[in-house]
């Protein structure tokens, strides 16, 4: 087998994703481990930021990672960070809400992965048409971003079938105390 810079390999590119509705599916096989590697994302154009004039799409993707369900937001822009930064989201016309997201290093992406949190999200996300979501940041303003969820339900089972998600709580209940760490 040859190597090649310019071979494709499938399970780092998303040319083999199937559509579901305004979502891409994909179902592939960790070339390593054997185990199944399944994601669904979905891109959208209605993305403003206050810093930069012309923003590029953005990308809400569901996938498992290391066995546990996540949600991840993807900017081609800096977003903020996890000690300055608010994250929030609304579906539809239902009240909102601001997570104990993470930023990751690159500042351009978010993730949901308390597992209570990833449930909330998953369950409101499958009975939604729209998702709003905005990021209040002392460093980069604030960006927004406005997601068509037509083919949800069929993106969270494809993308949750290897981690179960953990039950929703209540409407109302309070969220999960975030770990601090000295800094």
């Amino acid at each position: 087998m040859s190597m090649s810079g310019c071979a494709r390999d499938p399970v780092v590119s998303t040319v083999n994703a199937v559509p579901a509705g305004n979502w891409r599916i994909e179902r592939q096989t960790d070339r390593i481990t054997g185990a199944p590697l399944a994601s669904a994302f979905l891109m959208t154009r209605t993305v403003a930021n206050s810093k930069v004039v012309f923003p590029q799409p953005a990308m809400l993707q569901l996938l498992c990672f290391k066995g546990n369900p996540a949600v991840r937001f993807a900017f081609p822009f800096k977003v903020g960070s996890t000690r300055n930064s608010v994250f929030g989201y609304r579906f539809d016309s239902n009240p909102g809400h601001e997570t104990g997201a993470r930023f990751l290093n690159d500042f351009t992406t978010v993730v949901i992965e308390d597992p209570a949190e990833v449930a909330q999200f998953t369950t409101e996300l499958a009975a939604s048409k729209n998702l709003y979501v905005l990021i209040r940041s002392l460093n980069a303003g604030r960006s927004s971003a406005e997601f068509s969820l037509d083919g949800a339900a069929a993106a969270i089972n494809a993308a949750f079938a290897g981690c179960p998600l953990q039950a929703a709580r209540p409407t109302g209940a309070p969220a999960s105390k975030k770990k601090t760490r000295a800094r």
